[in-house]
């Protein structure tokens, strides 16, 4: 019995001796194959340091999604935020250039337009409202003392002709005039024949200086003369308008006493009016004197009145940055009201150097103080005398000029001080682009005129040149955003964080 128990014992431990060799063996032949599998394969560093992509061949570079500036041969961590490095494909096309499949180009939308020379037009914008030509405003004064007898008319609003009478005074002063008059005449009369020559030039002008004195006081020439022919001087005196228009104000009453040059009525003749407008200090650059202005009113929705400008403020509105214009219109049918709101609108024709071309003003000679006087020589004003300017002088240059060289305004990219475009490189077979830095001019309606940077026939970028530059970002390449003039490496970024935690 005793024996059969150490037998059975012995047979246990040969059983887990073998199960333990067993796991030995396997242990270690699993070993010995990960070696051999490990030693077979090539290591990564041998990959980097003997694999170098040959000129335009496709390499893979690890970047931040985050800090695209991190730039590795190999995958591992961002030095700055410690996320995973993705990879993305480049190939070596310069640092300013990037290139995209056509299949990219369709998703990506992109367009293009050839750079030319073309005359734009710069459109400005603007309000203002109507108002009195304050040249055509008259006032009806008493030319003598007296009493207002009657007021012809007794209200205002009323429109009234040139010549139309107008009041009705009585005046003392006229009285005497006329008795000097009555009494030159008589002795004018009783110069005899054969009197002194002398005697008689000075009754003739004693005569005709009595005459000039009731034409000033507003007696007409007939009136005179059937004083002289009749002998009775009249008690009274009729004035007359001065010119046809609106009664604007009326000052005066019957039965009230007037000195020598009271007001009594303000006419103003309403055929022409001015509209004075409101243009931003931005869009001087477009407005020039006697330019045509278009606007339109909310009386008359749908129809578009015409004018010229006929003064520019030499002063700007420091509060509103505006310049004040003033445009002469015509109202021959008295639709044009003052005080009404317009909404106005100059187109300027542009030619090269941001100069204004007009081919109805280039080469005229014009009156700075009266627009109406245009001519085709040089010369003085018919009204007020003034010698005629030329309009090159005003700002306009001939219909000969050269057309300025210009981008659409899509095409710009504008951050602070810089203006980027992207150029699609012609004559490669993958579509290939070409981001430049360029200096803009001023803007005219949907182009910038360019002045240096590009040239003309260059294909740009019109659409889709966001998304180009976006990519370069992501690529760390120059952009919108990054000129490129300082690239941060891993070490430089290591040390720029040490010196932050210092």
């Amino acid at each position: 019995m005793m024996v059969n128990n150490m037998a059975g014992k012995k047979i246990q431990l040969i059983l887990k001796v073998a199960k333990f060799g067993l796991f030995a063996v396997l242990l270690i032949a699993a070993f010995v194959l990960g070696s051999m599998l490990r030693s077979s394969e090539p290591s990564t560093e041998n990959i980097v340091s003997h694999n170098h992509p040959e000129m335009g061949e496709q390499s893979t570079i690890w970047t931040c999604s985050m800090h695209p500036q991190i730039r590795q041969p190999k995958p591992g961590k961002c030095p700055i935020c410690f996320m995973d490095l993705i990879p993305i494909s480049e190939t070596d096309i310069g640092e300013l250039q990037i290139e995209f499949s056509q299949a990219a180009i369709k998703l990506m939308q992109i367009e293009t337009t050839p750079i030319e020379r073309k005359f734009v037009t710069a459109q400005i914008r603007m309000v203002g409202k109507i108002d009195y030509d304050e040249t055509r405003i008259k006032y009806i004064t008493s030319w003598v003392a007296g009493r207002i007898d009657r007021l012809y008319v007794d209200y205002t609003g009323i429109r009234v002709s040139k010549d139309d009478h107008m009041v009705y005074i009585y005046s003392p002063e006229l009285l005497s005039a006329q008795a000097e008059l009555l009494q030159a005449v008589k002795a004018a009369e009783n110069i005899k024949s054969d009197g002194s020559e002398l005697i008689g030039k000075s009754i003739t002008a004693t005569l005709e200086a009595t005459r000039e004195k009731l034409r000033l006081l507003g007696l007409k020439q007939e009136q005179i003369a059937q004083i002289e022919k009749t002998g009775k001087p009249v008690d009274h005196l009729t004035i007359y308008a001065p010119i046809g228009g609106v009664v604007m104000e009326k000052n005066a009453a019957e039965g009230m006493y007037v000195k020598t040059g009271t007001k009594i009525y303000t006419i103003a003749d309403l055929s022409q009016l001015w509209v004075r407008l409101d243009a931003y200090e931005s869009d001087m650059m477009w407005i020039r004197y006697g330019q045509e202005v278009e606007f339109t009113t909310e009386a008359y929705p749908g129809e578009v009145f015409k004018g010229r400008i006929s003064f520019i403020d030499p002063v700007l509105n420091a509060k509103t940055r505006t310049v004040k214009l003033r445009v002469n219109v015509e109202n021959p049918d008295g639709s044009l009201k003052p005080e009404m709101f317009v909404r106005a609108v100059v187109n300027s024709k542009i030619a090269e150097g941001g100069k204004v071309m007009d081919e109805q003003m280039a080469g005229k000679w014009i009156c700075p103080m009266h627009l109406d006087i245009v001519k085709d020589t040089s010369g003085t004003c018919d009204i007020c005398g003034m010698d005629l300017v030329t309009a090159e002088s005003l700002g306009y240059v001939k219909a000969a000029a050269r057309a300025p060289l210009v981008i659409p305004a899509s095409a710009v990219l504008i951050t602070g001080k810089r203006a980027v475009v992207y150029i699609q490189i012609a004559d490669i077979e993958k579509p290939t682009y070409l981001g430049r830095e360029i200096v803009l001019g001023p803007r005219a309606g949907d182009y910038y005129i360019v002045e240096s940077g590009l040239d003309e026939g260059e294909i740009v970028v019109t659409n889709g040149n966001f998304k180009i530059d976006s990519e370069m970002q992501l690529r760390a390449k120059p952009s919108m955003m990054n000129t490129g003039d300082k690239k941060l490496s891993p070490e430089d970024m290591h040390t720029e964080d040490a010196n932050e935690e210092n």
